[in-house]
């Protein structure tokens, strides 16, 4: 009888193991489906995190690293697809447990390393893999164990191929930080990882648009929103590229009008910065471009309105309605109304509160323009001209002059 469940016993451990095995073929099938795929589809996504739940459930603690790691993966498909934030604190959650589990597996690999030299006097130079595979060499103790191993995982240089996905969206990453910082020259070298994602040419554009060519500008802008709007209808980019930065069309619309304004043609502007209107929440510098653009036009009325919804967003979008640019938007309009002396005092106002550095020679040129228009001459004039070749290229240079050569340097208010 003893024998006879002895038998059941072996028979019922053996199905046990079936079961499990065909549950990590099952999940390692999955994971292939989006690993594989230069695009995954969010079912599979979703198949594969089920899958290798259900794998974990019966995983032994020698794949548990593996199976956290490509379950996180599959999250970070679904998140990438889907830019639900749930999502990535998911991804997050299972990467970090996969690194608790391979880090607990480095420590039972280092002990057991330690008691193989103590046993036969450090002559063990054996070679062991990690959980994925990868091999690393057995040092003569624990700590110099994990060391080296969590060196050879985390060197971008020698990382296995389960961190390679990770490395484009991770230069994407690094480029939108370099650009958001203002450093192009950065953020040009972490882009040209992935031409095909549009950061490369956004920040083109923006390097030519600093260097005053505008034409060009605009021409790298286009080809930038001619990617990101064809991600956005429907095709399929690379995963890579769905883990990068989020584009904001709205705002690339707002640049590519800013430079259709200098380049000349204004009117081509208008309809852009009417579609970034449209596409994404209203934004104060967008009015204020398409005022400037309408001006140009020769659309004096209209612009009038755009420089007046520009001041209303911007203290709208305001703490306590305490809005430097809000007050440049409404120095403007009242400029161009002929009431410079509430513009004067709208400008003043700009540079009391606060607002942003790139905005404020502009803000004092103004201020300095509505005196001269006012008819103070004298000082008024030779502060005007000594701000000029501060201001951004939106600023009317060629009017402010015009009005200051019609101020004579000498005559009293």
């Amino acid at each position: 009888m003893r024998w006879c469940w002895v038998l059941v016993l072996c028979w019922t451990l053996f199905g046990a193991d079936e079961r499990r095995l065909a549950l990590v073929a099952d999940a390692q099938r999955a994971f292939e489906r989006v690993d594989l795929s230069p695009s995954p589809q969010l079912a599979d996504a979703s198949a594969c995190v089920q899958m290798e739940a259900a794998a974990l459930a019966v995983a032994l603690p020698a794949s548990e690293a593996s199976l956290h790691y490509r379950k996180g993966y599959c999250e970070l498909a679904v998140a990438a697809i889907t830019r639900a934030p749930t999502r990535f604190a998911e991804a997050a959650s299972e990467l970090d447990q996969s690194g608790a589990a391979m880090l607990a597996w480095i420590a039972r690999q280092a002990q057991a390393a330690a008691q193989r030299a103590s046993d036969d006097g450090g002559q063990s130079a054996r070679q062991f893999s990690g959980p994925t595979g990868e091999p690393a060499a057995a040092p003569s103790t624990g700590q110099s164990a994990g060391r080296n191993v969590a060196q050879t995982w985390t060197t971008p240089d020698t990382c296995p191929a389960s961190c390679q996905p990770f490395i484009p969206a991770a230069s994407l990453w690094l480029g939108w930080l370099a650009l958001r910082r203002g450093d192009l020259d950065a953020a040009a070298e972490h882009f040209a990882v992935g031409p095909e994602s549009g950061w490369a040419a956004f920040v083109a554009g923006m390097r030519a648009f600093r260097a005053g060519r505008y034409s060009e500008a605009a021409a790298r802008y286009g080809e930038t929103l001619a990617i990101w709007s064809r991600d956005q209808n429907g095709s399929d980019p690379p995963l890579a590229w769905r883990l990068g930065p989020p584009a904001d069309i709205a705002q690339l619309l707002a640049e590519l009008g800013g430079a259709q304004i200098l380049a000349g043609d204004p009117q081509a502007a208008v309809a852009t910065l009417d579609k970034a209107l449209k596409t994404g929440d209203p934004a104060a510098r967008t009015f204020f471009l398409r005022a400037r653009a309408k001006e140009l036009s020769g659309q004096p009325e209209p612009a009038l309105a755009d420089y007046n919804l520009a001041s209303r967003t911007a203290f709208a979008d305001a703490t306590d309605l305490a809005s430097g640019e809000a007050h440049l938007y409404r120095g403007i309009l009242y400029y161009r109304r002929k009431d410079y002396a509430r513009a004067e005092d709208e400008f003043s106002s700009a540079l009391n509160f606060a607002i942003a550095p790139a905005l404020r020679p502009d803000a004092s040129a103004w201020r300095h323009l509505s005196a001269v228009a006012s008819g103070f001459c004298g000082a008024s004039r030779a502060y005007l001209e000594r701000s000029l070749p501060a201001v951004s290229p939106f600023f009317p240079i060629d009017e402010a002059r015009a009005v200051a050569a019609g101020c004579p340097a000498g005559a009293l208010p």
